[in-house]
């Protein structure tokens, strides 16, 4: 389900973080650094279309103000 989903993309990411360095060293191709981050948006899309049909409502994220802001 879309919990499986977005645990996947958080290895997705981590492996995208993990490789930056090595991409930017030359040791790996770049394409990898791309696919790794299409990859974590596809897995993204998909949890969101899994919890839908599921029928699960969509959680907003709300940023909270600074103190400097209110």
């Amino acid at each position: 389900g879309a919990a499986a989903l977005h645990a996947a993309r958080s290895v997705a990411r981590r492996a995208e973080r993990s490789v930056t360095p090595l991409v930017r060293e030359g040791a790996v191709d770049p394409e990898v650094g791309i696919f790794l981050n299409r990859a974590s948006d596809y897995l993204f899309t998909a949890a969101r279309l899994a919890a839908k049909a599921a029928g699960q409502p969509e959680l907003l994220w709300k940023q909270a103000k600074l103190d400097a802001e209110l």
